[in-house]
């Protein structure tokens, strides 16, 4: 029998952050690696009619990356830098190119919850209501919950 997990997204009422909470059958350490490894990252981030070209990547404390997701004809570039890297949180902005004006800081958490299970959480502070809600407009939530089940078939697996 398949377990579908979503991804629990919030937006935040008094602040213009997105908070997103996940729950995998996985280490920390895999959940790490599999947001800082391009290889890795490039096969599971976004939605599934999407592919990843990795054109930049630099995953330390200083570095910066950037990616383009490809499909339809169509390309769409995203870049960002690296403010934290280490094994239990990433921090770090992130921006879409066709709105260079929208950066995003952003934070992952990797939380340990014991037994091979790791509750990943997110958030992103943007900077105004009016930026949070064309984000969750976006279709974001589909690009999410495709890209984490992407992750959990590669952890499944083990590619991870």
């Amino acid at each position: 029998m398949s377990k579908i997990t979503e991804t629990t997204i919030e937006a935040d009422p008094k602040l213009p952050i997105i908070r997103m909470s996940r729950d995998f059958d996985a280490t920390p350490d895999q959940l790490f690696r599999a947001h800082t490894d391009p290889e890795l990252y490039a096969r599971w981030v976004g939605p599934e009619s999407l592919e990843t070209r990795i054109e930049q990547w630099d995953a330390r404390t200083g570095g910066s990356w950037r990616y383009v997701a490809v499909g339809d004809g169509a390309e769409y570039g995203f870049h960002g830098c690296f403010h934290e890297v280490r094994p239990d949180r990433i921090v770090q902005t992130f921006t879409y190119e066709g709105e260079p004006d929208g950066v995003a800081l952003e934070t992952i958490w990797f939380e340990d919850l014991g037994g091979g299970r790791t509750r990943l959480r997110a958030q992103s502070l943007v900077d105004s209501f009016e930026g949070r809600e064309a984000w969750l407009r976006s279709g974001m939530e589909t690009g999410v919950n495709e890209g984490y089940a992407k992750l959990e078939r590669l952890i499944a697996d083990g590619a991870v």
